[in-house]
C-alpha cells in the first residue's frame, strides 16, 4: 500500500506540474474539451480531480462515484484557474496520502486514468510508463475478468502486450493459448481496461478467437467511446 500512495504522489504532482506549464504557456488550453469525457473542459477534469481527493478526506464518498457527485466537485470550483485549482490540489496531498495509509489507494485509479485523459485532451503525452499506470492496468483486470465471466460466453480472454511483456489472461491458462487472445502495445491494452478504447479498436487487435458480444467486458467504467481517443 506504501507503494500505492507514493504512486498517486508521483502521478498527482507530474500532472500538477504539466497543468502549470500548460497554463503559462497557452492559458486557453485547459478549456479544450477533453474527447475521453465530452461534457468537460480540461479545467473541469481537474477541478473533478482535485474534488475527488477533497470529498474522500470529508467523508462524502458514495460506492459509484455517480455523476452528481463527480460535477458538485466541477460546480464548486467554478471560475477558479488550473494555478489554483492545483494549489488545492497541493494542500490536500499530503493528507489525503495519509488516509489513503490508513483506507486504501482507490483515489489512484482516478487520477492516474484521468492523467491520460487530461493529456489528450492537451495534446502532451507522457506517464504511459510510469508505476501507476502499470498499477491500475494490473487493478483493473479484475472487473475485467468479472465481466468478461458475464460477457465472454464461457471462454478465455488472453491479452498480450507487444512491446513491454506484459500478459493477463482470465483463467489460470497461457494468454497467448486463450481461447479469444487480443495483442496490441502495453499502453493500449492499458487504456483498453478502462474503457478508453472502442469497440472497432478492440476487435482489430484480435488475433485468435472472435470478442462478439464479449466485447461489452471492456465497458468497465462506462460505454466504450464511440470515436478513438488521442490518448
Amino acid at each position: 500500500m506504501s507503494d500505492e500512495v507514493a504512486l498517486w504522489q508521483e502521478t498527482q504532482a507530474r500532472v500538477g506540474g504539466l497543468v502549470r506549464a500548460v497554463e503559462q504557456e497557452d492559458p486557453a488550453a485547459l478549456r479544450r474539451p477533453v474527447p475521453a469525457c465530452p461534457d468537460w473542459s480540461g479545467r473541469d477534469l481537474l477541478a473533478h480531480m482535485v474534488g475527488l481527493g477533497a470529498d474522500v478526506l470529508a467523508g462524502d464518498e458514495p460506492d459509484d462515484h455517480n455523476p452528481s457527485w463527480t460535477q458538485a466537485q466541477v460546480d464548486a470550483r467554478a471560475g477558479r484557474d488550473g494555478a489554483a485549482l492545483v494549489d488545492e490540489w497541493d494542500d490536500l496531498a499530503p493528507r489525503l496520502a495519509d488516509w489513503m495509509r490508513a483506507h486504501g489507494t482507490r483515489p489512484l485509479g482516478d487520477v492516474v486514468i484521468h492523467e491520460q485523459d487530461l493529456r489528450g485532451a492537451l495534446g502532451r503525452p507522457g506517464g504511459r510508463d510510469s508505476g501507476g499506470f502499470a498499477a491500475i492496468r494490473d487493478r483493473m483486470t479484475g472487473r475485467l475478468a468479472t465481466r468478461w465471466a458475464e460477457h465472454g460466453g464461457g471462454r478465455t480472454l488472453g491479452l498480450v502486450a507487444d512491446d513491454d511483456g506484459w500478459t493477463w489472461c482470465s483463467a489460470d491458462v497461457d494468454p497467448s493459448g486463450a481461447d479469444v487472445v487480443l495483442r496490441a502495445s502495453g499502453f493500449d491494452l492499458g487504456r483498453a481496461v478502462v474503457a478508453r478504447r472502442t469497440a472497432t479498436q478492440l476487435r482489430g487487435w484480435v488475433v485468435c478467437g472472435e470478442l462478439g458480444d464479449g466485447v461489452q467486458a471492456f465497458a468497465v467504467l462506462g460505454p466504450l467511446p464511440e470515436q478513438p481517443l488521442p490518448e
